[in-house]
Order: structure tokens, then C-alpha cells, then sequence
């Protein structure tokens, strides 16, 4: 039988578990980076900056003091790394291993991007970082024309000498990477061993239930390819409930949901913030479109890749979070070069009632926020 237990109280256990409750859950500055990443098990990378780009914006959501030169220093320092988890993310080094399986798949040739990419040029380019200790994306130029390789031959050579391992992301100029070999970031006890299906299994479950609080099965097979993985998170989930080291809360309205009976404890960290929260459209929290309706009953959507007639709230449109509830979507856009914040659009939910309060704290949200993306002014 399914565990009854109230919808609020998950909504208030996922939001907390996310590090965005009332207590400040990582504390401030370069630490507090490293501990919401340990803690979230990726921030996601995106190259969309009409705000701030995603992965400085999750952060700055949830870690006092955070600094974009915090995730350059981490990874310089071997605390954490860049690679893919369903898209390009920053990582906790210490998770490393857990990247290997992909790694051997495009080491095997599976990716049919790469299937053009000529080996003998994978090899100069391996030689030149081996050579000059690190290579920047500039450094490749087309040999007939001096053009950056940006989509070229070149490109997809250096791209498969990543995804592959072979080379590392050091750090980004911008955009712009700066590769290494992993002898030069990989700490000296980094576990190089490959997980077996029923270790993975284990960690993808152990990671979401710390970085989530309640989990859904869509969740953790999410861009998850194979049946035997698929098979063992499925083994892992009906053994740990047979154990009761897991709850089940699998009804109509919550399919396939689970959460571990210490969760039910009571605790002061789950006191939702009494603060207007602004989030990325590829926050930890939201990411999982599906979960987040069948959580919160938020239909959220990011529309920037809709044509501009049939979008409905904008196109860069976050979500809006207020004393644990989602609660609009607001579309806007940070002009850099007059240092302004522009609020193009809000769309509220019809539950939600704008008072005095509300208003306030959204305003107050605004202006963080511009000062977050480096302006100083907020236009409505």
C-alpha cells in the first residue's frame, strides 16, 4: 500500500533538500560552491546568458557570496570537473568514476557524431596538448583558411578526445575552454575504476534522494540508455522498499515516488523562504519538467526554442518561486550595456494573490537579481 503522506510536506522536503528553503543549507563563498555541488551532484552548463548563464545562476541561487571565478578555481584545483551528465555539467570530482561508462562508450565508437572524425587528427591534437601543456579552443585553426575549427573537423576531434577522456576542461575565458590531459587534474587517489550496472544504480539513487528529498523512477532513468541499468534501478527501488529502507508513495497522483523513512523527521530546515526567488529555467529544481507538474502542478516550460508567435510567457521566461510555491513565470532580459534589468512580462498563477507582501519581496528579487547580471537599474 502507498504511504499517505501530504502533498505540501514534499513540495517542502524537495525544496529544502535543493538547498532552497529558508537556512542557507551550503554556507557562502568558494566553500559553499563546492558543498552545493557535492550536495546537488551537477550543476548543468548553458551557453544562454540573457540573464546569467545557467550554471552561475543555480549557484548564485543558493550559495551567499558566490562568485562566477569560484567554478574556475574548483576545477583548477581538482574539486570538481566538467563533463556530461544529461547535459553539460559541472560535477564533483569525486563522482568521477561514475563518468567512466560514458567515457567507454565513445572511446567504442558509438556516437554517430563522431563517426567522420578522423583518428590521425585526434592524435595531433592529443600530441599538441601533451606538448604545450594545455590548448584553447582558438588554438585549433583550419589548415587552409586560419578559421577557428568552431563546427569543423577539428572541433569534433577535440570534442571526442573530451567525451572520450582524454583530455580535460581546465577552465573556461568566457565560453572559451582551456584543455589539459587528466594526469594534470585528476587528484593522485581519483578511483579510476568502472562501476558495475547495480553501483550505478546505487549512485544514481543516492544522489537524487540526497539532492531531491523525494524521487520519481522518470527521474532517475531521465536520458538513462540500457536495459540493464534500467533493469537494476528497478531492483535496487523494489529491494530498498522490501527492506523498508525506502517509502513508497506510488498512487495516481504520484507514480512511481519514493523517499526514505527518515525524511518524515522533523526538521526546521523545511521552513519554505519568506522570499521572492527568481530561478534559472535550468535550475536543479525544475529541470525534470515532468516531476515538477507532478510535484508542484507546475507547467513550466522554457520557450526559446518556440517560435516567437506561438510563445505564450516570453522567451526567457523563469520560474517564480514564493514561501515554497511556484507561483508565475517571469520573462527578462539583462541589457549590459545601459546596466538594466528588464522585466518584460509576469505571469502570475491564478492562486496566487499579489498583495503588499508578495510585491514587495518581488521587487526586492529584481533588483538582486540585476545586480546578479551586473546592472543597477530595474525597468517594469
Amino acid at each position: 500500500m502507498p504511504h499517505p503522506i501530504a502533498l505540501t510536506f514534499l513540495q517542502q522536503l524537495a525544496l529544502s533538500q535543493q538547498g532552497l528553503g529558508a537556512q542557507s543549507a551550503f554556507g557562502s563563498g568558494l566553500d559553499g560552491t563546492l558543498r552545493a555541488i557535492e550536495h546537488l551532484g551537477y550543476v548543468q552548463i548553458d551557453t544562454l546568458s540573457v540573464i546569467e548563464r545557467a550554471h552561475h545562476h543555480v549557484l548564485w541561487s543558493r550559495v551567499p557570496g558566490y562568485a562566477p571565478e569560484h567554478l574556475n578555481q574548483l576545477c583548477t584545483q581538482g574539486q570538481i570537473f566538467e563533463y556530461w551528465f544529461h547535459a553539460a555539467a559541472y560535477l564533483p570530482m569525486r563522482d568521477y568514476r561514475f563518468a567512466l561508462p560514458r567515457m567507454q562508450t565513445f572511446q567504442r565508437g558509438e556516437s554517430p557524431y563522431f563517426k567522420s572524425v578522423e583518428p590521425k587528427l585526434m592524435a595531433e591534437i592529443l600530441a599538441r596538448v601533451r606538448g604545450e601543456g594545455e590548448l584553447r579552443s582558438r588554438d585549433l585553426k583550419d589548415r587552409n583558411q586560419g578559421a577557428w575549427w568552431n563546427q569543423g573537423p577539428g572541433r569534433r576531434a577535440l570534442d571526442k578526445l573530451f567525451m572520450q577522456g582524454d583530455v580535460m576542461i581546465r577552465e573556461r575565458k568566457g565560453m572559451e575552454k582551456i584543455y589539459v590531459l587528466p594526469e594534470q587534474l585528476l587528484p593522485a587517489d581519483t578511483d579510476l575504476s568502472e562501476p558495475s550496472v547495480q553501483e550505478m544504480a546505487a549512485h544514481l539513487l543516492e544522489q537524487a534522494l540526497r539532492a531531491h528529498g523525494v524521487v520519481t523512477w522518470t527521474q532517475l532513468v531521465h536520458l538513462r540508455t540500457g536495459k540493464a541499468l534500467r533493469a537494476a534501478v528497478r531492483e535496487l527501488l523494489d529491494a530498498q522498499v522490501a527492506a523498508g529502507h525506502l517509502i513508497s508513495l506510488t498512487d495516481s497522483a504520484q507514480p512511481d515516488t519514493y523517499l526514505q523513512p527518515s525524511a518524515l523527521a522533523p526538521s526546521s530546515h523545511r521552513k519554505p523562504a519568506d522570499k521572492v526567488q527568481l530561478l534559472s529555467p535550468f535550475d536543479n529544481a525544475v529541470i525534470h519538467r515532468d516531476r515538477l507538474q507532478q510535484l508542484f502542478g507546475f507547467n513550466y516550460r522554457l520557450e526559446s526554442y518556440t517560435p516567437a508567435a506561438k510563445r505564450i510567457y516570453g522567451y526567457f521566461c523563469l520560474p517564480v518561486l514564493w514561501r515554497g510555491r511556484f507561483v508565475g513565470r517571469v520573462d527578462c532580459k539583462a541589457n549590459r550595456t545601459t546596466k538594466r534589468l528588464d522585466v518584460l512580462s509576469l505571469h502570475l498563477e491564478t492562486a496566487i494573490t499579489a498583495d503588499a507582501r508578495f510585491t514587495e519581496k518581488l521587487n526586492q528579487a529584481f533588483h538582486e537579481l540585476a545586480l546578479f547580471c551586473g546592472c543597477n537599474q530595474v525597468r517594469q
